[in-house]
């Protein structure tokens, strides 16, 4: 997603010579995404260019907000833009950089020669004044400069595609039997063609797999999940298909908080998503809240209550699972009262119970509740 934001505002850099403007900013938060779709939309960013001057103002912060991240290992998104507004610079990527990428492909001529010649450039002021050329020249420049961005950012993203445990939890994963799968499939594809839902948010979205079932039935849907990996991959398989579905790397126990001047500038992930869905799933994910991160059940329903306006999707993991089970590891004694009974009675203060399906040979429940009023 980040690689798809950079190619849109490198398009719309290099359109803007045809018509003697210029794009003065290149950040990533210029770009929002409808679906997976990339929308560039911050227009105070186009001025008057100077037709003599061969300098894109805006070089230094496309490649820390753009190409530095990409490049950087062991740095997950949220390390980045919650501490680094403006991107990575050359000497923070370098020093997570093993000494063969240092050395080869683009970290070499990103990251470690300007690390190395970082001095010089603190000490000459006259690297970065700008030098008058030509009209053309300086278009011919400009143009090429872009060209190469663009060779650069494709080899950084491709670079970049790492896989992790989660990326390929459906395919490996034991939980379920094929038969087991096959009933949840069934069962969340039978509330979607009954209520058709046109707002949703899916919770632990994991590769996406019931995002894209909620799309193909006409929902617009918000799939959320901790892993980028995960993220990556749905953003990839929804711009495929042209499904409407918008991926985030979002921790729901950890959301992303306020940013900004006075926090005012970017909301929390909270405030955006309040009321905002007709239906929130949560599929094999509230044990990993429970157990991992000790959110009681009642605050994860009550939660669940404030996002959604009318239904709530949710998969209840009693503690005898084995997934459960490797994740408490010798505590079961703490979630012995986390029955299917006790999780019916915590639903009962803010949902009704619409419908309830265990799954066959198995301690998982599906349940569709509706949110009382």
């Amino acid at each position: 997603m980040l690689a798809s934001a950079g190619f849109l505002t490198l398009d719309l850099a290099d359109d803007c010579l045809t018509h003697e403007w210029l794009l003065k900013d290149a950040s990533p938060y210029n770009v929002l995404f409808r679906g997976p779709a990339p929308i560039f939309v911050d227009v105070l960013s186009f001025e008057r260019r100077d037709v003599h001057l061969g300098l894109w103002p805006a070089y230094a912060q496309f490649v820390r907000t753009f190409l530095l991240p990409l490049l950087a290992e062991n740095t997950s998104p949220a390390a980045v833009w919650l501490a680094h507004r403006d991107g990575l610079e050359p000497e923070q990527v370098y020093r997570s950089l093993t000494w063969s990428r240092r050395l080869t492909g683009p970290a070499l001529t990103l990251v470690s020669i300007p690390t190395w010649l970082s001095s010089r450039a603190e000490s000459d002021a006259s690297l970065y004044r700008p030098r008058p050329t030509d009209p053309e020249r300086a278009k011919f420049t400009l143009s090429a400069m872009f060209r190469s961005l663009r060779r650069q950012l494709q080899r950084v993203a491709n670079s970049a595609h790492k896989d992790s445990h989660w990326s390929k939890y459906l395919s490996t994963q034991t939980h379920y039997s094929a038969q087991q799968l096959a009933a949840k499939e069934s069962f969340v594809a039978e509330v979607l063609r009954e209520f058709h839902p046109r707002r949703i948010l899916d919770i632990g979205a994991n590769t996406g797999h019931f995002s894209e079932l909620a799309a193909l039935t006409g929902a617009s849907v918000v799939a959320i999940d901790s892993d980028p990996a995960v993220v990556g991959r749905i953003w990839q398989r929804a711009s495929e298909k042209k499904l409407d579905i918008l991926p985030l790397v979002v921790d729901l126990c950890r959301p992303t908080p306020s940013l900004g001047w006075r926090n005012r500038e970017c909301p929390s992930f909270l405030e955006r998503a309040n009321g905002a869905f007709d239906m929130v799933m949560m599929l094999a994910v509230i044990h990993h809240m429970l157990v991992t991160e000790r959110v009681p059940v009642e605050e994860i329903l009550s939660l669940a209550r404030e996002l959604t306006t009318d239904l709530l999707l949710i998969e209840f993991v009693e503690p005898a699972d084995p997934m459960f089970r490797r994740l408490v590891r010798g505590r079961d004694a703490l979630y012995a009262h986390l029955t299917a009974s006790y999780f019916e009675s915590a639903c009962a203060s803010g949902f009704q119970i619409l419908r309830k399906q265990p799954i066959a040979e198995s301690s998982r429940t599906l349940y569709l509740l509706r949110r009382k009023s």
